[in-house]
């Protein structure tokens, strides 16, 4: 992947004012066609440099003001579609260096704040433009008025630089034409405060990041190895070693605690792009933060976070071999103790370069996926929790893994991390799904044990939860599951029924494989299911298991016009899977993934008198026909109770 600009703009757009006589239109007209015109007309037109001519390759017009023949209401016009402005006086002229603060720069500031319309990007304009102040007819005196203009520089953030230039001898012009672009194209004011001598609060705060990327070992430092892939993924360029000591030497003479152990602290990072910016090197550090995602208001850019990513009408997304592998080395990066788990402390550094985490530590993590007896996320439960959020909001697993700085480390785009799965239209026809992670939605009464048959999913000993009452409502809860010896992630959503008669949205049907859970013991807990599976299920290709809850107390015959067993036989489903946290038994999660990966064996009652369609189920997946045919009876089998 090349270098990403995040502000690279499609043109850019000067425009020159001054009092009259200043020489605005000279300067053009001398760029133009590099000598001095004799004749010089009220107004140049705008011209149009195209961008292979220009240092920064982008295209750039060229606008003259002139009072003669233009408006106030006209200039003004042409303020707000200036990217920036070049306020022009003349140096053998008092009066018109002067009028730059007595006039010009209150005209621009006044302008830029009254108006909310939009420059020639379609972007909003905002308050401060940038400001170059150009000092023309140099050739005519022996001294320099730099000095007056600095102070006016101090007293107007805006103004990004000011260069003395003569139209008649050429002598700068092509230079100041060049600061006007950088201006634009590589500003100060969102780097640094000139009245303090110091990077602005968000420059900073964006260099912090990308020195937390940068720091593959996180020991808070950059070695010469993190310096030179840092320099690398930047301007594609090794660091040679001389220049990498010179730049050492620098620092340390600066920042006494700039460099340890010879290598750069963050002291000593933000000390050298302070450095490149007082250098006029704004170009560098624009370098660097363009190549993290930033935009020109230091914000992460939209494209940047969330790439144009399409997905079919019936596909998922899943991590890819190398989404997994980045999040894989993140996490080991962070466990610090190699215990295995991110404590809540290292959890809370790994997201130190987002916004923040996406997700609370202390509830979702706990009960969305496996930990350790601490409650802390495993790398086992660390991967299922990316491959939830990855197949329920992939944008968000986009934009974290950018904070998280993958584009950089990878260098490609997070579409890289993401696997479109294909149609489940497709998997229906070739009667075998491609897919790695399915989702099951649970469904049942209140009370009907639901939420604790989830919960049981993230556990050894589902035992460790009878009696607890979940106060906590967390929707989705994820582990892995083998099927045919192939690893699986299931994903159950707990779906929330508050009331018998609430009728279910679609995004509450549409799942890989239903799981409508009853009260065994409870005798009138079984007819709210029923209804659903009638209403919701029986016309739909997807695959349904009812299941029995609480299996350990006494089963109670239901209030229902038929009974579970039998309802199960005349709309020809596998028996009720009588469930219990007390016996621990987790063969219905591999039921589940298996239903869901196998959607057209959807009528599992039929499938079981005949051995021969459950074989070709095994085709292609199991390592032979025979296991294929073992693992699909088996589930037949275990159809009635989990001992």
């Amino acid at each position: 992947m090349g270098q990403y600009t995040a502000s690279q703009r499609k043109n850019v757009r000067i425009l020159l004012v001054g009092d009259a006589g200043v020489g605005k239109t000279s300067l053009i007209l001398s760029l133009v066609s590099e000598e001095y015109p004799e004749e010089v007309p009220p107004r140049a037109e705008e011209i149009t440099i195209p961008a292979n001519v220009t240092p920064e390759q982008v295209p750039t017009n060229i606008v003259d003001f002139s009072s003669v023949e233009q408006s106030d209401e006209a200039l003004a016009a042409e303020i707000n579609k200036a990217h920036v402005v070049c306020i022009v006086y003349a140096v053998d002229d008092d009066d018109s260096l002067d009028r730059i603060t007595s006039h010009w720069l209150p005209l621009v500031r006044s302008t830029c704040s009254s108006s909310s319309s939009t420059n020639t990007d379609g972007e909003p304009d905002v308050a401060r433009k940038p400001i170059v102040l150009v000092g023309n007819k140099i050739d005519l005196i022996e001294y320099s008025t730099i000095d007056s203009v600095l102070a006016i520089m101090e007293d107007y953030p805006e103004i990004e630089s000011c260069v003395e230039c003569s139209a008649k001898t050429l002598h700068n012009i092509s230079e100041m034409f060049y600061y006007a672009q950088k201006a634009v194209l590589h500003p100060t004011s969102p780097l640094y405060i000139m009245e303090e001598q110091n990077l602005t609060p968000a420059c900073k705060k964006s260099l912090v990041r990308i020195f937390k990327i940068c720091d593959i070992d996180s020991d808070n430092l950059l070695n010469d190895y993190e310096l030179n892939l840092f320099q690398r993924r930047c301007f594609n360029t090794p660091l040679q070693p001389q220049i990498l000591d010179e730049v050492k030497s620098v620092i340390q003479k600066n920042v006494p605690d700039g460099i340890y152990n010879d290598a750069v602290t963050l002291q000593g990072f933000l000390f050298l792009h302070c450095l490149f910016i007082q250098r006029g090197r704004n170009e560098t550090t624009w370098a660097v933060l363009r190549r993290f995602g930033y935009n020109d208001q230091l914000e992460m850019c939209k494209e940047y976070l969330r790439p144009a990513l399409k997905i079919p009408p019936g596909s998922s997304t899943e991590l890819s071999h190398r989404g997994q592998q980045f999040l894989i080395a993140l996490f080991e990066r962070y466990d610090r103790d190699g215990d295995g788990a991110l404590s809540p402390e290292e959890h809370k550094m790994l997201f130190s370069t987002c916004p923040s985490p996406p997700w609370s530590y202390s509830t979702d993590i706990r009960k969305s996926c496996p930990t350790n007896d601490c409650g802390w996320v495993t790398l086992h439960g660390w991967l299922c929790r990316w491959t939830l959020m990855t197949l329920i909001d992939v944008v968000k697993t986009m934009e974290y893994l950018a904070y998280l700085g993958f584009n950089v480390h990878e260098n490609d785009s997070q579409l890289v991390a993401i696997h479109v799965t294909r149609e489940r239209r497709i998997d229906l026809a070739k009667r075998q799904s491609s897919r790695s992670v399915y989702k099951c939605h649970v469904i049942g009464p209140k009370g009907s044990g639901k939420t604790g048959l989830c919960r049981g999913f993230l556990i050894d000993d589902m035992s460790k939860l009878l009696g607890k009452e979940f106060k906590t409502n967390v929707v989705h809860c994820i582990n892995s599951v083998q099927v045919y010896g192939q690893e699986k992630h299931l994903i159950l959503r707990d779906i929330d029924v508050r009331h018998a008669l609430d009728p279910l949205q679609p995004q509450e049907v549409n799942c890989d494989v239903a799981c409508l859970v009853y009260d065994s013991s409870n005798p009138r807990s079984f007819e709210y299911v029923a209804r659903i599976y009638i209403k919701y299920f029986a016309e739909s290709k997807i695959p349904v298991m009812i299941v029995g809850t609480k299996c350990d107390l006494e089963e109670r015959r239901q209030d229902y016009l038929m009974q579970p067993a039998e309802f199960c036989d005349k709309y020809k489903l596998l028996p009720p899977h009588l469930f219990s946290l007390k016996t621990n038994k987790k063969e219905l999660y591999t039921k589940l993934a298996t239903m869901a990966a196998f959607p057209y064996l959807r009528q599992f009652g039929l499938m079981t008198e005949d051995p021969k369609v459950w074989l070709k189920a095994g085709l292609g997946v199991a390592a032979a026909t025979v296991l294929g045919f073992i693992v699909l009876k088996a589930i037949s089998a275990t159809g009635t109770h989990s001992r």
